[in-house]
């Protein structure tokens, strides 16, 4: 492509779609249909430029009527308490139902590694030994010990935001280094896996693992599904660079990428709650069969939650994706 050429040949066009923008809404019907196929005809403009004569200024300006010519197509909108809803009821649910070939297998996985290191340290007394001293480790396990102190050692607000800090954080890892071929991730599950296989094996071995399951599942079940909830997706995330399937690489990360960002702050509201168990359920002196049940209870919530509204959703066409009106156009659609 001869660049000065091109640039004679449509300047004035692109000199026009900017005089109209300037005038915003005093436009008469024949002046709005010229700018939306200026619009148009200038997007494919950049389009060709940037793929065959690549010129940082040129290209800079045509950026910019693009992405205003776009916003005065399109129009613009404010989030409201409406599209919260739809996310919460809709795109949310629907994405971690579309996501659970991902997810539950990864769930189960974990379980099973945690099982199997809290196995293994609780029946091989050298591999306790080489964790610390004797006196440490009866310290940790014994009545009144740290294993059960940890939950109350802090005031039950300052400890379930502190928690739910940190479990939001591990999510965030999960969702968002996803797309470095899911390494990142693995690495969050495995450390989440070890602190809780160690804790099942010394408290095993000490014949107190009734005590600790009962601290430990009030609040876990919701922690843990939805740690393995963004793990699962952070994995699929990792696996569409490898295989984007039918769409290209680009536009399969955009949309798994997009939809990802809307599970972390799904999530970081699933973590909030299980943090408010752990925080003020998990130390109370309710009996444990109540802490459980509590557990339990909100647990199958969730799963409800999402077979019911997310299968709904899903089955509906919800892709758990913004809107498309809110999605960056992938190829212009007129010359």
């Amino acid at each position: 492509m001869d660049l000065d050429v091109f640039v004679t040949a449509h300047r004035a066009e692109w000199d026009r779609l900017d005089h109209l923008l300037r005038r915003g809404r005093r436009l008469t019907g024949a002046e709005a249909d010229e700018l939306v196929a200026l619009y148009q005809r200038t997007a494919t403009h950049l389009s060709l430029i940037r793929s065959s004569a690549p010129d940082p200024m040129l290209t800079a300006r045509l950026t910019q009527l693009v992405a205003r010519g776009r916003a005065t197509v399109t129009g613009t909108r404010r989030a409201s308490w409406r599209d919260a809803a739809a996310f919460l009821t809709g795109g949310f649910p629907a994405a971690v139902y579309r996501s659970r070939h991902w997810w539950i297998p990864t769930a189960i996985l974990s379980t099973l590694l945690a099982a199997l290191i809290g196995w293994w340290i609780g029946t091989h007394p050298e591999v306790q030994s080489a964790m610390g001293a004797q006196a440490e480790l009866r310290e940790m396990t014994r009545p009144g010990g740290r294993y059960e102190t940890y939950y109350s050692s802090h005031p039950a607000a300052s400890f379930a935001a502190q928690v739910w800090t940190n479990n939001a954080q591990a999510a965030a890892v999960c969702l968002v280094f996803g797309a470095f071929l899911g390494l990142p991730v693995l690495l969050v599950l495995f450390a989440n896996m070890l602190n809780l296989g160690v804790g099942i094996g010394l408290m095993a071995s000490a014949g107190r693992l009734d005590v600790f399951l009962g601290l430990v599942l009030p609040h876990g079940l919701l922690e843990l599904t939805a740690v393995f909830v963004a793990a699962g997706t952070g994995l699929r995330l990792g696996w569409t660079v490898i295989d984007p399937g039918p769409m290209t690489r680009r536009t399969a990360l955009a949309q798994q990428g997009r939809a990802a960002i809307g599970m972390a702050v799904g999530l970081a509201l699933v973590l909030l709650v299980s943090g408010l168990i752990e925080g003020f359920v998990t130390p109370s002196g309710l009996p444990t069969w109540a802490r459980i049940a509590i557990g339990v209870v909100a647990e199958l919530a969730f799963l409800a939650y999402v077979y019911v509204l997310g299968g709904r959703a899903a089955r509906a066409g919800d892709m758990g994706d913004v809107e498309e009106a809110d999605r960056t156009a992938e190829l212009p659609t007129a010359a």
